[in-house]
């Protein structure tokens, strides 16, 4: 895991990837576009995200807004794919990114569809350095995107409020994970565009786990997010070799 922001003037930001999202922002609802990647795991994501809400905050699953009263972040919102679900779901919900362009994207999409989110053009570091604290954080498909992972988690579980629930999802770096994520879905099939995302910056569970736990976060659930070729759906399995999510609690202080 890369540990050093040294060379980075925007602090733990790669200016180039905010800059290739930024340029590509007007897409993200169209779910054949781009981002359709996203719209597809969406479902899954979703799915991994109700039960771990649900079993923490200790609500039933299956009701229709089991979010409520829950004030919910969301780190590297883009276009608020997620944000707006969670929002049905009856939470409060901030969106954050530093791409301008997707936050214009995620409040327009918002409006139209009648739902108050909070989207900000804005970085963890704000919000950690802030009072701010939220009762879940999400940073869903961020952490290979930063160059300094462990530093991001960091800040992210500043943001959350003692007893909340740290929900993150990224890639597993593995010969399958190269094979698949990307000759597969960005030479072969076209899935993303070429350069989407970097082999090197991928993480593994061990190191996401070190870095929650040196966060201060406790209790980290994995689980898998794989891909059914026949059922062209992706859904939560014991398999972490590609992508996976992970669920982690900030414990009260003693």
């Amino acid at each position: 895991m890369t540990v050093s922001t040294q060379g980075h003037s925007d602090g733990n930001v790669d200016p180039r990837e905010v800059q290739r999202f930024a340029e590509i922002a007007e897409t993200w609802w169209d779910p054949n576009g781009p981002f359709r990647p996203l719209h597809k795991i969406g479902p899954a994501r979703l799915s991994f995200i109700r039960n771990a809400l649900a079993r923490h905050y200790q609500r039933d699953s299956g009701g229709v807004r089991i979010l409520d009263g829950l004030k919910i972040l969301d780190v590297g919102c883009g276009g608020g794919l997620i944000c707006e679900p969670l929002a049905r779901l009856g939470a409060q919900v901030t969106g954050i990114d530093p791409a301008e362009e997707s936050i214009s994207a995620a409040e327009v999409h918002a409006n139209i569809n009648g739902l108050d989110i909070d989207y900000r053009a804005a970085r963890i570091e704000q919000i950690a350095s802030s009072e701010e604290r939220f009762d879940a954080v999400m940073c869903l498909e961020v952490v290979e995107h930063v160059p300094d992972p462990a530093a991001f988690i960091s800040l992210c579980a500043t943001a959350l409020k003692p007893g909340g629930l740290m929900i993150a999802s990224t890639l597993n770096r593995t010969l399958k994970s190269f094979a698949l994520a990307i000759v597969a879905a960005e030479y072969v099939l076209g899935w993303v565009d070429r350069g989407t995302h970097r082999w090197d910056r991928f993480v593994t569970p061990d190191e996401l786990q070190s870095a929650l736990e040196n966060a201060g976060l406790t209790d980290v659930r994995f689980e898998g997010v794989v891909y059914n070729p026949l059922e062209d759906r992706w859904s939560t399995a014991a398999d972490t070799d590609v992508n996976y999510m992970a669920a982690a609690l900030k414990p009260h202080a003693t």
